[in-house]
């Protein structure tokens, strides 16, 4: 099967991450396999170089990644005392003082904020190992299409630490306070079956067809007109955040704004 990005000229390609756009589809892939794409900070770097750099064009993102894991958290030379070269140890990270600790973290967060944002649909297309980092990237996108063997795992408890990388709200929202609490501090993995139960999936389909599942998803969000999936989604977004008449409200605002665009009315 090919994959979703054969034979596009990429536009960026480095540091474990490659990003092709094909018109209103663009593709970003995890591309160390060798390492289970592990996440360090040049990752996370040249993810956050990715949301920078999509072209106004695209409207859909599928995040996948090359290997039997989507990924296996973060890159266990973190956890050693040297580190990575270039990078702060955590040793290095602990005494830095209050402000300077926080501005890093935010900075690591960069790479996981921007799936969300209004103006596309992500789609992640996980298989085999998502663990911590990894878990929480996907937990970044908006919809997740799975492997039948994803094994999901939140271990950052376990090492005496919090995932940090903005995951435990869409894991909330997704799964619930209960679940996603027990699956936090437990580390317990999630599998497909589970995930799709309890919607931390969209779909689950043999390892084989997840390429085109994902793809077959992204055509699927790319056949209505972009303003009407923008405003539903700024509906969907907002709707557990709002009143129940605050959302019959946005409802009434995103609706006029669209039947004023379809006559041609400006506002």
């Amino acid at each position: 099967m090919a994959s979703l990005d054969k034979d596009l000229a990429p536009v960026l390609d480095k540091d474990g991450v490659r990003l092709t756009v094909d018109e209103a589809l663009a593709t970003v892939t995890l591309t160390n396999p060798a390492k289970r794409n592990a996440q360090s900070p040049a990752l996370w770097r040249a993810l956050a170089e990715v949301g920078r750099t999509l072209p106004g064009s695209v409207r859909v993102v599928v995040l996948r990644a090359e290997g039997k894991s989507f990924s296996a958290g973060l890159d266990r030379q973190m956890f050693t005392p040297e580190g990575i070269e270039g990078e702060p140890t955590f040793v290095d990270l602990a005494r830095r003082d209050d402000a300077e600790l926080d501005a890093t973290i935010a900075a690591y967060q960069e790479a996981f904020t921007w799936w969300r944002r209004s103006d596309i649909v992500s789609i992640a297309a996980v298989q085999g190992h998502a663990i911590g980092a990894g878990f929480q990237l996907a937990l970044a996108c908006d919809l997740r299409v799975v492997a039948d063997d994803v094994q999901f795992a939140m271990l950052e408890t376990s090492l005496g630490i919090v995932p940090d990388l903005t995951g435990t709200h869409p894991l909330v929202s997704l799964v619930g306070y209960g679940r996603a609490l027990e699956i936090c501090v437990t580390g317990r993995f999630v599998q497909a079956e589970e995930a799709v139960q309890t919607g931390l999936a969209n779909l689950a389909v043999p390892a084989d067809q997840l390429d085109d599942a994902a793809r077959d998803l992204a055509s699927a969000v790319l056949a209505p007109p972009r303003d009407a999936v923008i405003e539903t989604k700024a509906l969907v977004r907002g709707a557990q955040e709002r009143t129940y008449d605050d959302q019959r409200a946005a409802e009434r605002s995103a609706q006029s704004r669209r039947l004023r665009d379809l006559a041609g009315i400006g506002e």
